[in-house]
């Protein structure tokens, strides 16, 4: 089958695009869990918060769409279709109006899993960044560094599917090696969003690849998995080509004892300025 790739339309188990490897076979061993992200740069384990959980706050954040008038009036509050003339909604922020979700991203689970992970205490972010991707759309491809470099480099993403996402919805995709591309870890890597009004590297998957080298890799997702990368990771996601919002949340985690970017934490984060 045919999937949308940022710009491209790649063939899924063609030469450009596989799927992604699961990290469940090593769950609870952290040994083999650090040498598996050194390995593949990304940790993919399925199931890992509780589904009741995530669907629970699911419907508190289509609730929320809902009394905003993004919701089709015709369909099941669950199915999550988009109204006439919607368009993507970003609802990054502290979340403090959906405790539901909160439990889930800051709960004991994550926590504990990074605590282990990183061998220390760890924190997460205040900010989370919560996005409903409408018909269309779709994140071209980035490192994360980008946007959340101006404290240490060890903090990594856990990307969130709230709810089952297919293909044809627009899941994540990985760019298999990118954590090695040492060129563009030192130009495009270096860069700050704020301070140099830049956004993703690419909206052309190939052009990545191309001039790099490595492969793209995706998968479908359901409720409870994650994926987890580190702030080198360039990533992607696929075009939602449904009339369905795609509902995901990246938080992000660190060891508590280095320093945190600012823009991200606290009461009031500030985010981006420029």
């Amino acid at each position: 089958m045919n999937v949308k790739v940022g710009s491209r339309e790649l063939e899924m188990g063609g030469p450009h695009l596989t799927e992604l490897r699961s990290s469940n076979d090593i769950l609870g061993d952290n040994k083999a869990l650090r040498e598996r992200m050194a390995e593949d740069g990304h940790l993919l384990i399925r199931g890992f918060h509780n589904r009741a959980e995530v669907l629970k706050a699911r419907t508190a954040i289509l609730q929320k769409m809902d009394g905003m008038g993004k919701l089709s009036r015709d369909t099941l509050l669950e199915e999550g279709v988009m109204s006439d003339g919607s368009r993507s909604i970003f609802m990054g922020g502290t979340n403090e109006d959906l405790p539901d979700l909160l439990n889930v991203l800051n709960g004991e689970r994550i926590m504990q899993l990074f605590d282990e992970f990183l061998s220390e205490t760890s924190l997460t972010y205040h900010f989370k960044w919560l996005r409903a991707v409408g018909s269309g759309d779709y994140t071209g491809a980035h490192y994360d560094i980008v946007y959340m470099g101006r404290g240490t480099e060890n903090v990594y993403t856990v990307w969130s599917p709230i709810g089952d996402i297919s293909y044809e919805m627009g899941g994540l995709a990985m760019c298999l090696g990118s954590h090695r591309f040492e060129s563009l870890k030192a130009s495009y890597g270096r860069k700050d969003s704020d301070r140099d009004h830049i956004g993703s590297y690419t909206n052309d998957p190939l052009e990545v690849t191309s001039r790099y080298g490595g492969q793209w890799a995706t998968t479908t997702y359901e409720a409870g998995d994650v994926l987890i990368f580190g702030m080198y990771m360039l990533h992607c996601s696929l075009e939602n080509t449904t009339n369905q919002y795609r509902l995901s949340v990246d938080a992000r985690y660190q060891p508590a004892s280095e320093e945190v970017d600012e823009r991200w934490s606290g009461k009031k984060p500030r985010g981006h300025f420029a």
